[in-house]
C-alpha cells in the first residue's frame, strides 16, 4: 500500500509543515509617524528574521526594525538622520529597509547583510538599484533605513555538522535530511524507481494536484541556455 507523498502531506497544510506563530511575535517595520528622536531599547535575536531586530521607543510609544550595522544599545536614532525620506538622500546612499508605498513600513532589503542604493532621480521618482542590479522607482516621501543592514556573513560560517543542520531546518519546519527523489521508492514519488537515474518529464502539469506537482512548476523556458 502506497503512502502519501511529501508533496501531499505539504498540500494539506497542517501545522507539521508550517512555521509556528510564535516565532512572528516582533512586527517589524516603521510606524506613521516616525518624526523625533528614539532610543535603541534592546537588539534581540529573532529565529523568524535573519537579521537582528532592533526595540526603538520614546514617550511616544516603540516599534521594531532591523538593526543596522554597528548599531548598539542606548544609540540614539532620530528621523533625518537614521531614518528619512528617499527624496531626502543624495546619489549613492546606501539604504535598507525600504518602503514600497508612503506609509507602509518598509518592505524592500530587511534580511540579513542587505542594502539598496539610490541610483538616479527623474521626474517625480526616485530610483534605487537593488542587489539584483534590478532597478525601481519610488515614491520621493518612501522611507528607508541608511547603512547596511546587520548580520553579514551569517552563512559564511560552515555548518560542519549535519545535526546543526537539522536544528537549523527544524525552527522553519522543513524536512532533513533532504532525500532525492530519483533515489526514493516508485510509491513515494513520481521520479521514484528510477532506472538509469533517468527522471521522467520535469514539467508538471499547469493544474497538476500535489502529488503530481513536483519538478519544474509552469518554466519559463527550458534547455540549455545559449
Amino acid at each position: 500500500m502506497g503512502k502519501r507523498i511529501i508533496q501531499q502531506r505539504r498540500g494539506r497544510g497542517t501545522s507539521t509543515y508550517r512555521v509556528s506563530k510564535k516565532v512572528f511575535k516582533y512586527k517589524v517595520g516603521f510606524p506613521k509617524d516616525v518624526d523625533g528622536e528614539w532610543v535603541v531599547v534592546k537588539l534581540i535575536s529573532s529565529r523568524a528574521h535573519s537579521a537582528p531586530i532592533a526595540k526603538l521607543a520614546n514617550l511616544e510609544g516603540s516599534f521594531y526594525i532591523p538593526a543596522f550595522k554597528n548599531m548598539y544599545e542606548r544609540q540614539k536614532i532620530s528621523f533625518g538622520k537614521e531614518i528619512a525620506y528617499i527624496g531626502d538622500l543624495p546619489i549613492k546612499t546606501k539604504v535598507y529597509c525600504i518602503e514600497s508605498k508612503p506609509g507602509d513600513g518598509g518592505k524592500f532589503m530587511k534580511s540579513a547583510g542587505n542594502h539598496a542604493t539610490i541610483n538616479k532621480r527623474i521626474k517625480d521618482q526616485v530610483f534605487v538599484l537593488f542587489p539584483s542590479k534590478k532597478e525601481k522607482g519610488l515614491h520621493p516621501n518612501c522611507r528607508a533605513l541608511i547603512g547596511i543592514s546587520a548580520g553579514h556573513g551569517r552563512m559564511d560560517k560552515p555548518i560542519i555538522k549535519a545535526g546543526k543542520q537539522f536544528y537549523i531546518k527544524k525552527v522553519k519546519n522543513k524536512l532533513w535530511p533532504r532525500t532525492s527523489a530519483i533515489k526514493m521508492n516508485v510509491i513515494d514519488h513520481p521520479f521514484g524507481s528510477g532506472r538509469g537515474k533517468n527522471p521522467k518529464s520535469k514539467i508538471a502539469k499547469r493544474n497538476a494536484p500535489p502529488g503530481k506537482r513536483v519538478g519544474l512548476i509552469r518554466p519559463k523556458r527550458t534547455g540549455k541556455r545559449k
